[in-house]
């Protein structure tokens, strides 16, 4: 096979949303904190949003970015609460997966902690290639190439072999 067609996991991002509750937000942060053993970032509104009372600068979620051995070690033990199995729908058209799990101690590994509570949290999967790079490098930027980018079907294989996942129309 081609090197430069071989699929890899290019980051972990965990994410929890809580509106304008700060007590929740720091209930995520230490959540987040406890599953991946790295200190998490609040996300920042950009903008007002009269209807949802949210005003620029405001935080309303933190977030997780893990790369490399850890972010495949933490994925393995993320699909087992989903038993492995994802549809179709969770898979976009660029080799993205996103996946929501409802209860933080359906992830095993994790125990229930009072302090807490019970909490969700959304997890999405970047796939790349070689060469991705050129998308985000400083000088020269460039568009992925249509037959370099990464497919639905691309990404359900690669997941199918790499991880034993099973779509949902399989069953």
């Amino acid at each position: 096979m081609n090197p430069m067609k071989e699929i890899k996991i290019g980051k972990i991002t965990l994410n929890i949303g809580v509106g304008k509750n700060q007590s929740i937000l720091d209930k995520a942060l230490l959540l987040l904190k406890e599953l991946s053993g790295v200190k998490p970032v609040k996300t920042i509104t950009q903008k007002r949003i009269a209807q949802w009372g949210l005003r620029a600068g405001l935080p309303i979620g933190c977030k997780v970015t893990l790369r490399g051995e850890k972010a495949k070690e933490i994925l393995i033990r993320l699909l087992q609460s989903k038993e492995n199995i994802l549809t179709e729908k969770q898979f976009d058209d660029y080799g993205n997966i996103a996946f929501g799990i409802p209860e933080y101690i359906n992830i095993p590994g994790a125990k229930y902690n009072p302090e807490i509570g019970i909490i969700g949290l959304e997890v999405c999967i970047t796939l790349e290639r070689a060469g991705f790079r050129i998308k985000r490098r400083k000088n020269f930027k460039k568009k992925i190439p249509k037959k370099h980018s990464i497919s639905r079907s691309e990404a359900i294989k690669f997941m199918q072999k790499e991880f034993n996942v099973k779509t949902g129309d399989e069953e």
